[in-house]
C-alpha cells in the first residue's frame, strides 16, 4: 500500500510551486522595506557592489522568518482557491474524501517549514543578525558628512561636538554651525560659530576637510588654572571670513568586528537567550541588593553625624535616635533638636540637609535608571525568546487560516486573494507590534504580550477549518443580506420576471375571486386592528398571541402571486414585483423566544426600544395593506380587460 497517494502528489504539486513563487515575493517585499529603511545609510557614499550585496544577503536571512507565514497564507489560499474555482476541490469530496485528508500532505510540508523557520530563527538569523548591524554601522562610519542631523548636537567626529541649524542635503552646504572642540584637554576647549560651512571627505579619505564661511573662534590662552577660577583665565576672540580646518579621520570603508554585537538580543539564539536572561535576573537581584546596602549605609553615615565648624563627630544623643528607629511608635523630635542649635548651626545644617537631599535625588535617578535599563533588557531577551516559538507556529496558523478560506472563496489567481491575504496580514502584524510594545514597555506580562496574535488568529483558523470540512457557506453574500435586512427592519421586496415558458396559464376566474377576498379581509382586518395606535406594553412582552389572521393573508398572497407569476400580461408581473411582502409576526412581539421577551419587558430601557419599534412594524403593516387594496384593484382591472379580450376573441 503506498503511503504517499498520486492525489497527495497532485496537491503537493499544486501547492510548492505556488509556494516558491509567493515566499520569494514576501522576501522581495520585506527586504525593499528595510533597504528603503536604510536608504540613508546607503545612498551617496560610494559604497561597492559587493557591500550592498552582503547588506541584502544578511537583511534576507534576517527575514526568512517574517517571509514565511505569508508566503505560507498567499500559496494556500492561491493553491486552494484555484481548486475551488476549478471544480476540482468538489470533485474529491464527492468522491468521500474529507477536507482534512485533502490538506494532510500539504499540512506535513508546512510543518517541515515551520522547523526550517525555527531553524533560521535560531541558527542563521542571530548570526545574519550580528554580521548585518556590523555592516550598517560601518557603513555610517564612511562619509559621515551625510549623518550630520539638524538641530542637535553630532559627536561621532572624534574631539569635536557640532551642531547644525540646517543642511541643504543637494549642495552639502551646511548652515548655522556651532563647534565645540576638546582636542587639547578640557581647560582648552575652543568654539566655533560660523554662518555655514561644508565638511567633506579628502581624496585619500583619511581626513576630513572642514570648510567655514564668515564665523567667529573663541579659545582658551593658557592651559592653567583650576576648574574654580576658570573666569579669570584670558580667552583670544578671532573673526574669519573663510577657513579651512583638517580633521583626521580615516572613513575609508572597513566592516567592524561583528563580535561587538554579541550583547543585543537579536543575535542570540535559544541558549544563549535562556543564559542572559538567567544573568540578568541575577544582575537585577545583585542591583537591587546593592542598591538597599548603600542607601542604608549612607542614612547610617549621613543621618547619624553632626556637624560643627570644620569638624564632624559622632553625635551620641544623634545615634540613639536612629536606632529608635526600629521600635514601634518612635519618631526622631527633629524640631527639638534643630531649636537647640545656634543661627549659625541652623544655617549650615539647612544647607547640608539641601544638599545631601538633591544629592540623594541625584542617586535615586541613577539607581532608577539603571534598573529600568537591566529591566528593559530583560523584557527584550524573554520577548525574543517567545518570537522564536510564536513565530514558528505562524506558519501553521497561516495555513490553516488560508487553505480552508481558499477552500470556501473558491477563488484563485492573484486577485482576490492577494487582498485577503495582505488584510489578514496587516491585521495580524497590527496586533503582534501592539503585543511586542506593550511588553517591551512593561505595561504587559511578555507572555501574553509575545502570544497576542497567536491567541487572536489561532481561533479563527480553527474555526474556519471547521466550517470548511463542514462545506459551510460562510461567505454567503446573500445570507448575511438577509440578516441585516432582518435585524434592521429593512424591506424585502419581490423580484419577478417574465418567464420564457410558461406550461400553465394562470386561473384567472378563480384569482379573481381570491384576490377579491383578500381585499375584503384585508379591510375588514384595518377595521378591527387600531394599527395605527400605540400597542399595548403588556401584551408585547408579557401576553403574546400569535394573529392568525396576518399569517394567513400572507400565505394566501404568496400563493396568488406565485400563480399570476406566470402570466403574459407585462403590467401584472410589474405590479407583482410592487406588492408587499407581509411579516406574519414582525407586529406582534420582538422575538421569538417568550422567555427573552419577559426579560427585554422587565429591563424598561431596553423595553422602550423594541416597544417603538414593533409600533413602527404596525404602522408598516397599516400601510402594506393599504398599498395592497390599491395594487390588487390594478390586477383586476387587468385581468378582466384580459378576460374580455380572450372571450371577444373565442
Amino acid at each position: 500500500m503506498r503511503i504517499i497517494k498520486r492525489l497527495d502528489i497532485f496537491i503537493l504539486k499544486q501547492f510548492c510551486l505556488l509556494f516558491a513563487g509567493t515566499f520569494f515575493i514576501s522576501l522581495f517585499i520585506f527586504l525593499m522595506q528595510t533597504i528603503w529603511l536604510y536608504m540613508d545609510d546607503l545612498i551617496g557614499k560610494g559604497l561597492s557592489v559587493w557591500v550592498l550585496a552582503k547588506f541584502a544577503f544578511y537583511a534576507a536571512m534576517t527575514l526568512v522568518a517574517v517571509a514565511l507565514p505569508l508566503g505560507i497564507l498567499l500559496a494556500s489560499l492561491i493553491s486552494f482557491g484555484n481548486l475551488g474555482e476549478r471544480l476540482e476541490l468538489l470533485a474529491m469530496k464527492a468522491a468521500g474524501i474529507p477536507l482534512v485528508r485533502i490538506i494532510l500532505p500539504v499540512i506535513c510540508f508546512v510543518v517541515l517549514l515551520a522547523c526550517g523557520s525555527f531553524y533560521f530563527q535560531n541558527v542563521i538569523g542571530p548570526e545574519s543578525s550580528k554580521r548585518l548591524y556590523a555592516l550598517i554601522y560601518s557603513m555610517r562610519q564612511k562619509s559621515p558628512e551625510l549623518e550630520i542631523p539638524e538641530g542637535i548636537f553630532y559627536n561621532n567626529i572624534p574631539g569635536y561636538n557640532l551642531f547644525v541649524e540646517h543642511k541643504d542635503v543637494e549642495s552639502g552646504m551646511l548652515y548655522g554651525i556651532m563647534i565645540y572642540t576638546q582636542g587639547q584637554g578640557y581647560d582648552n576647549t575652543q568654539i566655533v560659530l560660523a554662518d555655514s560651512g561644508r565638511l567633506q571627505s579628502t581624496a585619500d579619505q583619511m581626513y576630513l576637510r572642514l570648510t567655514l564661511y564668515d564665523g567667529e573662534r573663541f579659545r582658551n590662552m593658557q592651559n592653567t588654572g583650576s576648574a574654580m577660577d576658570r573666569a579669570t583665565v584670558p580667552y583670544m576672540r578671532e573673526t574669519f571670513k573663510e577657513e579651512v580646518d583638517l580633521i583626521p579621520f580615516d572613513s575609508r570603508f572597513a566592516e567592524m568586528d561583528a563580535s561587538l554585537f554579541n550583547g543585543n538580543a537579536r543575535t542570540k539564539g535559544l541558549d544563549r537567550l535562556s543564559w542572559g536572561i538567567d544573568s540578568l535576573r541575577h544582575i537585577i537581584d545583585s542591583v537591587g541588593r546593592s542598591n538597599y546596602d548603600r542607601y542604608k549605609y549612607d542614612f547610617l553615615r549621613k543621618y547619624t553625624r553632626h556637624y560643627r565648624g570644620e569638624e564632624e563627630y559622632a553625635d551620641k544623643s544623634m545615634q540613639d535616635l536612629v536606632k529608635d528607629l526600629s521600635k514601634e511608635n518612635s519618631a526622631i523630635p527633629f524640631d527639638t533638636i534643630y531649636e537647640s542649635l545656634s543661627p549659625e548651626m541652623r544655617n549650615r545644617a539647612m544647607k547640608i540637609a539641601s544638599d545631601r537631599a538633591r544629592s540623594g535625588l541625584q542617586q535615586v535617578s541613577f539607581y532608577t535608571d539603571e534598573s529600568i535599563y537591566i529591566n528593559q533588557q530583560l523584557r527584550i531577551h524573554e520577548l525574543e525568546w517567545h518570537k522564536k516559538f510564536s513565530l514558528t507556529l505562524a506558519c501553521l496558523i497561516f495555513f490553516f487560516i488560508g487553505a480552508p478560506l481558499g477552500a470556501i472563496i473558491r477563488k484563485g489567481g492573484l486577485g482576490v486573494p492577494v487582498v485577503v491575504s495582505v488584510i489578514i496580514f496587516i491585521f495580524y502584524y497590527m496586533v503582534n507590534i501592539l503585543g511586542e510594545k506593550l511588553a517591551r514597555t512593561g505595561d504587559w506580562s511578555i507572555t501574553f504580550g509575545a502570544w497576542l496574535s497567536t491567541m487572536v488568529l489561532a481561533p479563527i483558523g480553527a474555526w474556519l477549518t471547521f466550517k470548511a470540512n463542514q462545506d459551510s457557506v460562510v461567505f454567503n453574500a446573500e445570507g448575511y443580506r438577509i440578516f441585516f435586512r432582518r435585524l434592521l427592519g429593512l424591506r424585502i421586496s419581490r423580484h419577478i420576471s417574465r418567464k420564457e415558458v410558461i406550461i400553465e396559464d394562470p386561473d384567472y376566474e378563480r384569482m379573481v375571486v381570491e384576490l377579491q377576498s383578500l381585499q375584503e379581509d384585508c379591510a375588514a382586518y384595518n377595521r378591527h386592528h387600531h394599527l395605527r395606535l400605540m400597542p399595548s406594553y403588556i401584551n408585547i412582552f408579557f401576553r403574546y398571541e400569535e394573529d392568525r389572521v396576518v399569517i394567513d393573508l400572507a400565505e394566501r398572497l404568496d400563493a396568488a402571486v406565485d400563480e399570476l407569476a406566470n402570466s403574459r400580461d407585462n403590467y401584472i408581473l410589474a405590479t407583482l414585483n410592487e406588492v408587499p411582502i407581509l411579516v406574519p409576526d414582525a407586529h406582534t412581539r420582538p422575538f421569538r423566544n417568550p422567555k427573552l421577551n419577559r426579560v427585554v419587558g422587565i429591563f424598561f430601557p431596553v423595553g422602550i426600544f423594541f416597544w417603538f419599534r414593533i409600533w413602527r412594524y404596525r404602522l408598516r403593516l397599516w400601510h402594506d395593506l393599504q398599498q395592497l387594496q390599491k395594487q390588487t384593484d390594478f390586477i383586476l382591472e387587468r385581468i378582466m380587460n384580459n378576460v374580455q379580450m380572450i372571450n371577444r376573441a373565442v
